[in-house]
């Protein structure tokens, strides 16, 4: 992935088909896909020239940063009480976030699967895992959200269920970047706010948000567990209860060239920490969901030699490692200001 720091007059986004009118603005930040290009100053054509372009503001890893090495199921003493909290969630919804779609699992003998695919070991057999996935989108969903917002949770839920890959956008409390692109997109502050490049359509609400992924990129049809209206709203909340407030507030922070890449799901408690995280200090990720059932658990290993999530990739510096609490140290070392 690649980024742009842009601040000339263009909007966030290209021109949507289908969408809301993008009103212009003079200002827009954006991570992006495309191919990086020289900032320009918020100047018109006729002084661009006179004027010298900003340097690129350089990011590195902490001085004598080592990237830790992957300890499966280990959770650090300082943080145990972080994960608990953030595994209350898996209780109050009932494991949702945690499989994909038609997940199936059965025990096989540990010679049926290779040692060089995934495939989870236990009591000397390994659980062969399936799902059924639908039509996968060809560029990332795009998604402006932040944590601690249970709307905004149903929509990351069902994005593990369908096993997509999505850019995010944090949306945090008085975050000076993304909170005003969605006013200028939509037209009003509302969180979840999707935006799908593969079609054009851009929408705000949570349900509708749903029903599109699943018809899109599903068989259609809603998880029971998105599927209840009012409980299913108040059940999100309560699974925010021990994590409260965390990832709701802006921490200032430095705004990457390129958005970073983290490979988890939702259902994770340690991966809910390092989202937690990425929101405060608002740096645009894309999230390479991976939920049990999903193939892009083979594709970690084949990576990184190893399976365990998180797993944070930083084109702005280079950096690639496991371990949640790490990770978020190496974040907050690195971007907050």
């Amino acid at each position: 992935m690649a980024g742009v720091l842009n601040f000339s007059q263009p909007s966030l986004f290209r021109p949507l088909s289908g969408s809301r009118q993008i009103p212009r603005t003079s200002f827009s930040i954006r991570a992006t896909s495309e191919s990086s290009k020289t900032p320009q100053t918020p100047s018109s054509s006729s002084t661009t020239s006179t004027q010298e372009k900003p340097e690129p503001t350089p990011f590195a890893a902490p001085p004598n940063f080592k990237p830790p090495e992957p300890k499966r199921f280990a959770v650090r003493p300082d943080k145990a009480l972080d994960i608990l909290g953030a595994a209350l969630a898996l209780f109050f919804r009932f494991g949702t976030g945690v499989f994909v779609s038609g997940y199936s699992a059965s025990f096989v003998s540990k010679d049926e699967i290779p040692p060089d695919q995934y495939a989870m070991e236990i009591a000397g057999f390994k659980v062969k895992e399936t799902s059924k996935l639908g039509p996968r989108p060809e560029k990332p969903i795009e998604i402006y959200e932040y944590e601690s917002c249970p709307f905004c949770r149903k929509v990351r839920e069902i994005v593990a269920v369908l096993d997509l890959d999505v850019l995010y956008y944090p949306c945090p409390r008085n975050g000076p970047n993304f909170r005003p692109k969605v006013l200028q997109m939509g037209g009003k502050k509302q969180f979840p706010y999707m935006v799908d490049p593969n079609t054009g359509v851009s929408m705000y609400e949570s349900d509708n948000i749903i029903k599109y992924l699943v018809g899109k990129y599903g068989d259609g049809s809603v998880p029971f567990m998105l599927s209840l209206g009012l409980l299913t709203t108040l059940t999100e909340g309560f699974a925010m209860i021990g994590r409260l407030g965390k990832g709701q507030s802006y921490t200032p922070a430095k705004l990457p060239p390129k958005p970073l890449e983290v490979w988890a799901y939702e259902g994770s408690p340690f991966c809910k920490v390092v989202r937690e995280v990425l929101v405060e200090l608002e740096l645009p990720h894309l999230q390479r969901s991976c939920a049990r059932g999903s193939p892009k658990r083979q594709i970690l290993i084949e990576k990184a030699k190893h399976f365990q999530v998180p797993y944070l990739e930083d084109p702005n510096t280079g950096v690639q490692m496991f371990e949640s609490a790490d990770i978020v140290e190496y974040l907050r070392a690195t971007y907050a200001q």
